[in-house]
C-alpha cells in the first residue's frame, strides 16, 4: 500500500515541476516583449531627436523653434506613454496568465494530495466509523477550503490587475 502513495507524491512532484518550467517561460517571454517595446521606443525617440535636431538647424525664427521644441516635446512623451500603456498591458496579461498557471496547480496538487491522503487512510485497519467519518470530513473540509482559498485569491488578483490597467489607461489620457 506504500508504493502507490509514494508513486501519486513524485507524480505531483513531476506536475510541480513542469508548472516550475511553464512559469519560467512565461516569464522569459514576457521580460523579451517588454525589452522589445523599450527598446522601439528608444529607437523611435531616437530617430525623432536627430529629425528634430536637423530640422533645428534650419531655422531662423525662435518662435519656430519653440513650436517645434513644443511639438517633438509632446510626440515623444505621447510614445512614452504609449509604450508604458504597452508594457502595461503585457504585465497584466502575464499576471493573467501565471495568476491561473499557479491556481491551476494549487486546486490540482491539493485535490491529489487530499485524495493520495484519503487512500492512505481507507487501506489502514481503523474499526471505529467515527474515526474513519471524522478524517472524512476533515478531508472534505480542507478541500473545501483550498477550492475557496484559491478562487478567492484569483478573483482578488483579477480585480487588482484590472484596476492597475485601469490606473495606468486614466493617466495616460490625462497627459494627451
Amino acid at each position: 500500500m506504500t508504493a502507490k502513495p509514494e508513486q501519486q507524491f513524485n507524480e505531483i512532484q513531476k506536475k510541480s515541476l513542469e508548472a516550475a518550467v511553464q512559469l519560467a517561460q512565461l516569464s522569459i517571454e514576457n521580460t523579451q516583449r517588454v525589452i522589445e517595446v523599450q527598446v522601439a521606443v528608444a529607437k523611435s525617440l531616437f530617430e525623432d531627436s536627430v529629425n528634430n535636431a536637423k530640422a533645428l538647424s534650419g531655422i531662423r525664427n525662435p518662435q519656430e523653434a519653440v513650436q517645434l521644441r513644443t511639438r517633438f516635446a509632446q510626440n515623444s512623451a505621447e510614445k512614452v506613454f504609449a509604450g508604458a500603456r504597452e508594457i502595461t498591458e503585457i504585465a497584466t496579461k502575464a499576471q493573467a496568465q501565471i495568476s491561473k498557471l499557479v491556481g491551476e496547480q494549487i486546486t490540482s496538487n491539493s485535490t491529489e494530495i487530499l485524495g493520495t491522503i484519503q487512500q492512505m487512510f481507507q487501506g489502514l485497519p481503523i474499526a471505529d466509523e467515527g474515526t474513519i467519518s471524522a478524517i472524512q470530513n476533515t478531508l472534505n473540509t480542507t478541500r473545501t477550503a483550498v477550492d475557496r482559498l484559491t478562487r478567492a485569491s484569483s478573483e482578488a488578483f483579477q480585480a487588482f490587475s484590472q484596476a492597475k490597467v485601469s490606473a495606468t489607461t486614466g493617466k495616460s489620457r490625462a497627459v494627451k
